[in-house]
Protein backbone atom coordinates (compact mmCIF):
# COMPACT_ATOMS: atom_id res chain seq x y z
CA UNK A 1 0.00 0.00 0.00
CA UNK A 2 2.63 2.44 0.63
CA UNK A 3 4.52 1.56 -2.55
CA UNK A 4 1.45 2.16 -4.50
CA UNK A 5 1.38 5.57 -2.88
CA UNK A 6 4.39 6.76 -3.47
CA UNK A 7 3.88 6.16 -6.78
CA UNK A 8 0.69 8.30 -7.42
CA UNK A 9 2.30 11.04 -5.30
CA UNK A 10 5.29 10.88 -8.24
CA UNK A 11 2.90 10.68 -11.18
CA UNK A 12 1.07 13.64 -9.21
CA UNK A 13 4.15 15.91 -8.67
CA UNK A 14 5.70 15.27 -11.80
CA UNK A 15 4.15 16.26 -15.08
CA UNK A 16 6.67 16.93 -18.22
CA UNK A 17 5.96 20.68 -18.48
CA UNK A 18 9.24 21.29 -20.43
CA UNK A 19 9.00 22.55 -23.91
CA UNK A 20 11.02 23.42 -26.72
CA UNK A 21 10.78 26.10 -28.97
CA UNK A 22 12.90 28.23 -31.49
CA UNK A 23 15.55 30.30 -30.63
CA UNK A 24 15.07 33.75 -31.99
CA UNK A 25 15.15 35.94 -28.99
CA UNK A 26 18.14 38.27 -29.88
CA UNK A 27 20.21 39.83 -26.91
CA UNK A 28 22.66 42.91 -27.98
CA UNK A 29 25.64 43.42 -25.92
CA UNK A 30 27.49 46.65 -25.17
CA UNK A 31 30.47 46.05 -27.42
CA UNK A 32 28.27 45.33 -30.16
CA UNK A 33 27.89 41.10 -30.19
CA UNK A 34 24.35 39.78 -31.27
CA UNK A 35 23.34 36.70 -29.87
CA UNK A 36 20.47 34.83 -31.33
CA UNK A 37 19.27 32.48 -28.48
CA UNK A 38 16.76 31.67 -26.13
CA UNK A 39 15.72 33.77 -23.22
CA UNK A 40 15.10 31.86 -20.31
CA UNK A 41 15.10 33.66 -17.59
CA UNK A 42 16.84 36.51 -15.04
CA UNK A 43 17.32 36.32 -11.62
CA UNK A 44 20.09 38.07 -9.40
CA UNK A 45 21.29 40.48 -12.26
CA UNK A 46 22.30 37.51 -14.16
CA UNK A 47 20.48 36.97 -17.50
CA UNK A 48 20.17 32.77 -18.48
CA UNK A 49 20.34 31.81 -21.82
CA UNK A 50 20.38 28.71 -24.37
CA UNK A 51 21.51 28.91 -28.25
CA UNK A 52 21.89 25.64 -30.60
CA UNK A 53 25.41 25.17 -30.43
CA UNK A 54 26.38 24.73 -26.64
CA UNK A 55 23.75 22.35 -24.54
CA UNK A 56 23.86 23.92 -21.04
CA UNK A 57 22.34 27.34 -20.02
CA UNK A 58 24.83 30.01 -20.12
CA UNK A 59 24.99 32.94 -17.74
CA UNK A 60 25.31 36.36 -18.87
CA UNK A 61 25.98 38.98 -17.12
CA UNK A 62 22.76 41.36 -17.24
CA UNK A 63 25.22 44.92 -16.79
CA UNK A 64 26.54 43.89 -20.18
CA UNK A 65 23.50 43.58 -22.18
CA UNK A 66 22.11 46.53 -24.18
CA UNK A 67 19.43 45.59 -25.28
CA UNK A 68 17.14 42.53 -25.80
CA UNK A 69 14.08 41.45 -27.83
CA UNK A 70 11.92 38.48 -27.74
CA UNK A 71 8.21 37.59 -28.45
CA UNK A 72 8.37 34.50 -26.17
CA UNK A 73 5.56 35.07 -23.50
CA UNK A 74 7.43 35.77 -19.59
CA UNK A 75 6.34 35.78 -16.40
CA UNK A 76 8.08 38.69 -14.80
CA UNK A 77 7.35 39.40 -11.14
CA UNK A 78 8.04 43.01 -9.15
CA UNK A 79 9.19 43.70 -5.50
CA UNK A 80 5.82 43.59 -4.86
CA UNK A 81 4.88 40.30 -5.88
CA UNK A 82 2.77 41.78 -9.05
CA UNK A 83 3.14 39.04 -11.82
CA UNK A 84 3.09 40.35 -15.29
CA UNK A 85 2.73 38.37 -18.18
CA UNK A 86 3.51 39.59 -21.72
CA UNK A 87 6.15 39.63 -24.74
CA UNK A 88 9.92 41.20 -23.47
CA UNK A 89 12.23 44.16 -24.69
CA UNK A 90 14.24 46.46 -23.31
CA UNK A 91 14.69 50.17 -24.51
CA UNK A 92 18.47 51.08 -26.53
CA UNK A 93 20.44 52.83 -23.55
CA UNK A 94 23.54 54.94 -24.42
CA UNK A 95 25.18 53.54 -21.43
CA UNK A 96 24.36 51.65 -18.74
CA UNK A 97 22.71 48.46 -17.90
CA UNK A 98 18.96 48.60 -19.43
CA UNK A 99 16.84 50.62 -16.57
CA UNK A 100 13.67 49.75 -18.33
CA UNK A 101 11.94 46.70 -19.11
CA UNK A 102 8.98 46.85 -21.45
CA UNK A 103 5.91 43.97 -21.18
CA UNK A 104 4.08 43.88 -24.19
CA UNK A 105 0.83 42.44 -22.30
CA UNK A 106 -2.51 40.56 -24.49
CA UNK A 107 -3.73 42.12 -26.47
CA UNK A 108 -1.51 45.26 -27.11
CA UNK A 109 -0.81 46.57 -23.49
CA UNK A 110 2.49 48.45 -23.03
CA UNK A 111 4.01 47.75 -19.18
CA UNK A 112 6.96 49.62 -18.93
CA UNK A 113 8.71 48.67 -15.35
CA UNK A 114 12.04 50.28 -13.68
CA UNK A 115 14.60 47.30 -13.81
CA UNK A 116 15.07 48.06 -9.46
CA UNK A 117 11.07 47.16 -9.28
CA UNK A 118 11.84 43.61 -11.37
CA UNK A 119 12.76 40.56 -9.02
CA UNK A 120 12.09 37.30 -11.26
CA UNK A 121 11.90 36.92 -15.50
CA UNK A 122 10.72 33.21 -16.57
CA UNK A 123 9.54 32.22 -19.78
CA UNK A 124 6.39 30.84 -19.94
CA UNK A 125 3.39 29.86 -21.66
CA UNK A 126 -0.39 30.19 -21.99
CA UNK A 127 -0.87 26.43 -21.59
CA UNK A 128 -1.59 25.13 -17.85
CA UNK A 129 1.36 22.34 -18.08
CA UNK A 130 3.76 24.70 -19.44
CA UNK A 131 3.58 27.32 -16.41
CA UNK A 132 4.08 24.55 -13.72
CA UNK A 133 8.04 24.28 -12.14
CA UNK A 134 9.24 22.39 -9.62
CA UNK A 135 11.36 19.69 -8.18
CA UNK A 136 11.50 15.93 -7.93
CA UNK A 137 14.41 14.57 -5.22
CA UNK A 138 15.38 11.43 -3.91
CA UNK A 139 18.53 9.92 -2.14
CA UNK A 140 19.40 5.76 -0.45
CA UNK A 141 21.98 5.10 2.13
CA UNK A 142 22.56 1.71 3.10
CA UNK A 143 25.25 0.19 6.11
CA UNK A 144 26.31 -2.96 6.23
CA UNK A 145 27.56 -2.77 9.95
CA UNK A 146 24.47 -2.83 11.41
CA UNK A 147 22.44 -3.56 8.56
CA UNK A 148 20.46 -0.09 8.41
CA UNK A 149 18.94 1.46 4.82
CA UNK A 150 17.30 4.48 4.76
CA UNK A 151 15.96 6.06 1.43
CA UNK A 152 13.81 9.69 1.22
CA UNK A 153 11.89 11.14 -1.54
CA UNK A 154 10.37 14.37 -2.07
CA UNK A 155 8.58 16.59 -4.75
CA UNK A 156 7.34 20.29 -4.88
CA UNK A 157 5.33 21.41 -7.94
CA UNK A 158 4.51 25.49 -8.29
CA UNK A 159 1.75 27.16 -11.06
CA UNK A 160 2.37 30.85 -10.64
CA UNK A 161 -0.58 33.31 -11.98
CA UNK A 162 -0.75 36.98 -12.15
CA UNK A 163 -2.27 37.99 -8.76
CA UNK A 164 -2.28 34.10 -7.46
CA UNK A 165 -0.35 31.18 -7.54
CA UNK A 166 -0.35 27.83 -5.45
CA UNK A 167 1.81 25.17 -4.63
CA UNK A 168 2.06 21.35 -3.26
CA UNK A 169 4.93 19.32 -1.84
CA UNK A 170 5.55 15.51 -0.90
CA UNK A 171 8.12 14.48 1.36
CA UNK A 172 8.84 10.47 2.21
CA UNK A 173 11.92 9.32 4.96
CA UNK A 174 12.01 5.84 5.65
CA UNK A 175 14.76 4.18 7.79
CA UNK A 176 15.41 1.12 9.36
CA UNK A 177 17.66 -0.54 11.20
CA UNK A 178 18.55 -3.95 12.57
CA UNK A 179 17.10 -4.84 15.78
CA UNK A 180 15.21 -1.92 15.29
CA UNK A 181 11.69 -0.98 14.65
CA UNK A 182 11.33 0.64 11.24
CA UNK A 183 10.59 4.64 11.19
CA UNK A 184 8.43 6.47 8.50
CA UNK A 185 7.42 9.94 8.41
CA UNK A 186 5.10 11.38 5.47
CA UNK A 187 4.25 14.56 4.48
CA UNK A 188 1.94 16.36 1.88
CA UNK A 189 1.04 20.21 1.83
CA UNK A 190 -1.05 22.20 -0.17
CA UNK A 191 -1.03 26.23 -0.26
CA UNK A 192 -2.04 29.30 -1.94
CA UNK A 193 -1.98 33.22 -2.08
CA UNK A 194 -3.71 36.07 -3.56
CA UNK A 195 -2.45 39.33 -3.80
CA UNK A 196 -4.55 42.61 -2.04
CA UNK A 197 -5.04 45.60 -3.42
CA UNK A 198 -2.33 46.98 -1.35
CA UNK A 199 1.51 46.28 -2.42
CA UNK A 200 3.15 43.54 -0.73
CA UNK A 201 0.05 42.06 1.33
CA UNK A 202 -2.03 38.84 0.46
CA UNK A 203 -3.82 36.46 1.70
CA UNK A 204 -3.30 32.76 2.47
CA UNK A 205 -4.56 29.27 2.51
CA UNK A 206 -2.25 26.30 4.38
CA UNK A 207 -3.25 22.33 4.15
CA UNK A 208 -0.64 20.00 5.78
CA UNK A 209 -1.15 16.11 6.30
CA UNK A 210 1.05 14.84 8.22
CA UNK A 211 2.35 10.81 8.96
CA UNK A 212 4.87 10.44 12.07
CA UNK A 213 5.50 6.61 13.26
CA UNK A 214 8.34 8.73 15.58
CA UNK A 215 5.54 10.58 17.47
CA UNK A 216 2.79 7.81 17.21
CA UNK A 217 1.17 9.73 14.78
CA UNK A 218 -1.82 8.13 11.89
CA UNK A 219 -2.72 11.04 10.16
CA UNK A 220 -2.48 14.88 11.70
CA UNK A 221 -4.57 17.07 9.35
CA UNK A 222 -3.93 20.76 9.81
CA UNK A 223 -6.26 23.46 7.84
CA UNK A 224 -5.58 27.18 7.92
CA UNK A 225 -5.51 30.94 6.72
CA UNK A 226 -4.72 34.19 7.57
CA UNK A 227 -2.84 37.07 5.99
CA UNK A 228 0.27 37.70 5.04
CA UNK A 229 3.09 40.08 3.94
CA UNK A 230 6.13 40.25 1.39
CA UNK A 231 8.91 41.45 3.54
CA UNK A 232 11.60 41.63 1.50
CA UNK A 233 11.32 40.46 -2.19
CA UNK A 234 14.40 40.94 -4.14
CA UNK A 235 16.66 39.15 -6.89
CA UNK A 236 18.89 37.18 -4.52
CA UNK A 237 16.58 36.83 -1.32
CA UNK A 238 12.14 36.06 -0.66
CA UNK A 239 11.37 36.30 3.03
CA UNK A 240 7.33 36.57 3.49
CA UNK A 241 5.77 36.55 7.29
CA UNK A 242 2.09 35.55 7.31
CA UNK A 243 -0.30 34.81 10.72
CA UNK A 244 -3.99 33.66 11.03
CA UNK A 245 -6.06 30.69 12.74
CA UNK A 246 -5.92 27.12 11.89
CA UNK A 247 -7.81 23.49 13.19
CA UNK A 248 -5.83 20.39 13.50
CA UNK A 249 -7.12 16.72 13.61
CA UNK A 250 -4.94 14.41 15.29
CA UNK A 251 -5.18 10.50 15.01
CA UNK A 252 -2.59 8.64 17.20
CA UNK A 253 -1.58 4.99 16.64
CA UNK A 254 -4.38 2.67 17.76
CA UNK A 255 -2.17 -0.13 19.22
CA UNK A 256 -1.23 2.19 22.33
CA UNK A 257 -4.05 4.06 22.75
CA UNK A 258 -7.21 3.18 21.33
CA UNK A 259 -9.37 5.48 19.07
CA UNK A 260 -7.21 8.62 20.82
CA UNK A 261 -8.11 11.48 18.74
CA UNK A 262 -7.25 15.05 19.57
CA UNK A 263 -9.27 18.59 17.76
CA UNK A 264 -7.51 21.32 18.85
CA UNK A 265 -7.95 25.05 17.14
CA UNK A 266 -4.79 26.90 17.38
CA UNK A 267 -2.80 30.67 16.11
CA UNK A 268 -0.98 29.96 13.25
CA UNK A 269 2.38 32.00 12.54
CA UNK A 270 4.69 31.06 9.19
CA UNK A 271 7.34 32.27 7.61
CA UNK A 272 9.34 31.83 4.16
CA UNK A 273 12.52 32.41 3.43
CA UNK A 274 14.53 31.93 -0.05
CA UNK A 275 18.38 32.53 -0.75
CA UNK A 276 20.00 32.52 -4.07
CA UNK A 277 23.37 32.61 -4.98
CA UNK A 278 24.13 33.05 -8.85
CA UNK A 279 22.58 30.50 -9.90
CA UNK A 280 25.13 27.98 -7.93
CA UNK A 281 23.35 27.35 -4.54
CA UNK A 282 19.41 27.67 -2.84
CA UNK A 283 19.18 28.14 0.56
CA UNK A 284 15.16 27.50 1.43
CA UNK A 285 13.26 27.51 4.35
CA UNK A 286 9.98 27.14 5.81
CA UNK A 287 8.64 27.30 8.96
CA UNK A 288 5.07 27.13 11.11
CA UNK A 289 4.21 28.13 15.00
CA UNK A 290 0.52 26.97 15.89
CA UNK A 291 -0.04 28.08 19.85
CA UNK A 292 -3.25 26.24 20.78
CA UNK A 293 -6.18 28.52 21.27
CA UNK A 294 -8.55 25.37 22.33
CA UNK A 295 -5.76 24.26 24.90
CA UNK A 296 -3.79 27.16 26.38
CA UNK A 297 -0.26 26.58 26.76
CA UNK A 298 0.07 24.10 24.13
CA UNK A 299 1.77 24.61 21.26
CA UNK A 300 3.31 22.82 17.66
CA UNK A 301 6.24 23.75 15.48
CA UNK A 302 6.75 22.36 11.92
CA UNK A 303 10.16 22.97 10.20
CA UNK A 304 11.37 22.08 6.73
CA UNK A 305 14.66 23.31 5.82
CA UNK A 306 17.04 22.42 2.07
CA UNK A 307 20.37 23.40 0.99
CA UNK A 308 20.68 22.94 -2.86
CA UNK A 309 24.36 23.15 -4.76
CA UNK A 310 23.39 22.84 -8.46
CA UNK A 311 26.26 20.36 -10.38
CA UNK A 312 24.87 20.70 -13.72
CA UNK A 313 22.20 21.58 -16.23
CA UNK A 314 18.86 20.97 -13.98
CA UNK A 315 20.73 18.56 -11.71
CA UNK A 316 21.17 19.50 -7.69
CA UNK A 317 22.77 17.84 -4.71
CA UNK A 318 20.51 18.93 -1.60
CA UNK A 319 20.72 18.92 2.25
CA UNK A 320 17.55 18.63 3.99
CA UNK A 321 16.31 19.37 7.46
CA UNK A 322 13.46 18.35 8.08
CA UNK A 323 11.22 18.80 12.57
CA UNK A 324 8.12 18.74 14.03
CA UNK A 325 7.54 19.11 17.60
CA UNK A 326 4.45 19.15 20.01
CA UNK A 327 5.31 19.96 23.74
CA UNK A 328 2.13 18.98 25.20
CA UNK A 329 1.53 15.43 23.46
CA UNK A 330 -0.39 12.41 24.77
CA UNK A 331 0.88 10.68 27.50
CA UNK A 332 3.42 8.09 26.52
CA UNK A 333 3.75 9.69 22.84
CA UNK A 334 6.99 11.54 21.69
CA UNK A 335 7.28 15.30 21.62
CA UNK A 336 9.36 15.08 18.35
CA UNK A 337 10.01 13.82 15.41
CA UNK A 338 13.44 15.92 13.23
CA UNK A 339 16.37 14.16 11.07
CA UNK A 340 18.10 15.03 8.06
CA UNK A 341 18.48 13.32 4.52
CA UNK A 342 20.33 14.14 1.38
CA UNK A 343 20.73 12.74 -2.03
CA UNK A 344 19.89 14.33 -5.97
CA UNK A 345 16.86 16.39 -7.36
CA UNK A 346 15.78 17.17 -10.81
CA UNK A 347 14.19 20.45 -11.36
CA UNK A 348 11.69 21.19 -14.21
CA UNK A 349 9.83 24.15 -15.83
CA UNK A 350 11.48 27.47 -14.69
CA UNK A 351 13.61 26.27 -12.10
Amino acid sequence: MRFRLLLLCVAISSPYPLFARDKTDVIIMKNGDHITCEIKGLRSNTLYIGVDYILSTLSVDWSKVDHVQSEQLFLVRTQDGTVYTGALSTPETLGGRPSQIEVMEPPAEKIILEREQVVLVNETSSNFWQRLNGRIGTGFTYAKGNDSAQYNLSSDVNYPRERWSAQTSYSSNFTSNSGASTSTRNEVAFSALHLLRWNNWYYTGVTDFLQSSVQGIQLQSTFGGGIGRIIKNTGSTSLTLYGGFAWQRINYNEAAHPSLTQQVTSGLIGSSLKLFRFDRTTLTLNATFLPAVSDPGRFHVNLNTSYYVKLFGKLDWNFTFYGNWDNRPPRGFSSSDYGTTSGLSLTFGNR
